[in-house]
């Protein structure tokens, strides 16, 4: 049997580590010494920014046909939403003598573009930046170049018809914008590209001056296409084949005469006809 001496010992010995064991959790409570940290890769990496259409690089044959569409000369500013890598507007500076505007929420796609365009040798006609495309002022542009989505094209169409100026042009690779029809389309391989002639505003009421004799004529506008009346002597004459595109308009009216032809040029709240003899004007009456 063990001895009385030897088990007090082994009681001592467990006390004493026990103690140890319990003084360092005290102390280590007391020291206020930070859990270790868990590092998570996750927390480190940006988020890539949320796109309002996802990114695809449209063919240069495309590219090529957008800005042949939209007839991009020397003297024109070009404004491309959702620029990608740059290519469309590269292209309108490098063929066209074009000057422009990219807008991405992509860095990435900024910084691509950006090299590109130094490359190409048009940095001095071009800029790219970073921008809700939401955001992006349009008065200045004569082009606007889309490649994005139905959805967001319907939603930019306010902001092109309230600042672009009336015959800037709009082209876009696939998608429409809902109720404003295309002026033109094309097809490109299995691409089909919409052009738009931004229309001048002539909805409302307008004198109109006919060989002398005044009327009264109401013009109604839905985007490009024109329907209204005319105050006639035998009651109101039908506005017909009304059609804007850019500052020219055309109607059929018939008068008493026969169904005649007004072709005009919208401009300052007046109506002139193309031609010098043709024995009509308009001007806003409100």
């Amino acid at each position: 049997m063990l001895s009385k001496r030897f088990l007090l010992a082994v009681l001592v010995g467990a006390a004493m580590v026990l103690a140890a064991l319990l003084a360092l959790v005290a102390w280590r409570a007391m020291s206020g010494d930070p859990e270790p940290v868990r590092f998570d890769p996750a927390e480190f990496v940006a988020p890539r920014p949320k796109l309002d259409a996802p990114y695809v690089a449209t063919d240069y044959e495309v590219v090529d046909a957008m800005l042949a569409m939209a007839e991009v000369r020397p003297n024109d500013f070009v404004v491309d939403l959702g620029s990608g890598d740059g290519r469309i507007l590269i292209a309108a500076a490098r063929s066209h003598g074009a000057r422009g505007l990219g807008v991405d929420i992509d860095p990435a796609r900024i910084r691509e573009a950006r090299a590109n365009a130094g490359s190409a040798g048009v940095t001095h006609r071009v800029d790219f930046r970073r921008q809700d495309l939401f955001e992006t002022p349009l008065g200045e542009a004569d082009v606007v170049t889309l490649y994005l989505t139905e959805e967001v094209n319907r939603r930019l169409r306010p902001r092109i018809l309230s600042q672009m100026r009336p015959g800037a042009r709009v082209v876009s690779h696939d998608f429409g914008m809902g109720e404003w029809r295309p002026d033109a389309r094309q097809r490109i391989g299995t691409a089909t590209l919409h052009l738009w002639i931004v229309p001048a505003r002539v909805e409302g009421r307008w004198r109109l001056t006919v060989d002398g004799r005044d009327h009264a004529l109401q013009l109604d506008q839905l985007f490009q296409q024109v329907e209204g009346r005319i105050a006639g002597p035998g009651g109101p004459v039908r506005v017909e084949q009304g059609r804007l595109r850019g500052r020219r308009i055309r109607f059929i009216a018939d008068l008493g005469e026969g169904p005649r032809a007004f072709e005009g040029r919208v401009t300052d709240g007046r109506i002139e006809p193309l031609a010098a003899d043709a024995g009509w004007r308009a001007v806003r009456a409100g």
